[in-house]
């Protein structure tokens, strides 16, 4: 037998090695493919794929930045309104929503106030999340208010292919949360 530790362990290193090249070239393998497909099929080199996902990162950091800012801008004009509302006299309305539930069917009514753009696109939002599938929408607009119509479809509970969700019930209970924080 031999008696030097070196020559027992040698192999083991090799082993070692050998399991850490294959689980980075996974893991380069798995960042590469969270990066959106280009035209090109052809495979890259493992620093090609590096610098591209390096260069995808920066790219969505300064996307993120300017849209802070771009929210930032619009959130401070959306307070100058409802100042100026309040030295005009004129009291904001809370947001309003109804929703009908018909079967796997649902009629959300939400009416807001013309300067409440927002509202609207995060009640989209959030039904999007809930995996409701939006049949159509519409609007109409009386002097300050803003009527919005959504018609939508959602799992029915105990059915095969219903997500794990409450459906209508969740739906209505997330919105009428949503609009009641948008409101605070």
């Amino acid at each position: 037998m031999n008696d030097n530790p070196n020559v027992s362990s040698r192999p083991d290193r090799k082993v070692i090695e050998r399991n850490r090249r294959t689980q980075m070239k996974a893991l380069y393998s798995e960042l590469y493919s969270l990066l959106p497909r280009h035209s090109s099929r052809e495979s890259k080199s493992l620093p090609d794929q590096l610098h591209e996902a390096a260069s995808y990162i920066k790219k969505l950091q300064i996307n993120l930045e300017r849209m802070k800012e771009k929210k930032d801008s619009l959130m401070s004009v959306e307070r100058l309104r409802n100042t100026r509302s309040r030295m005009t006299g004129k009291v904001p309305k809370s947001p309003q929503i109804q929703i009908h539930e018909m079967g796997s069917s649902m009629v959300i009514g939400l009416t807001t106030e013309s300067n409440s753009r927002f509202l609207f696109t995060q009640t989209i939002r959030v039904l999007q999340e809930e995996g409701a599938e939006i049949v159509n929408a519409g609007f109409s607009v009386v002097d300050d208010t803003v009527f919005h119509i959504i018609n939508l479809t959602v799992a029915i509970i105990g059915h095969e292919s219903a997500p794990d969700y409450g459906g209508g019930r969740r739906i209505a209970e997330r919105l009428n949360k949503f609009l009641n924080d948008a409101d605070a």
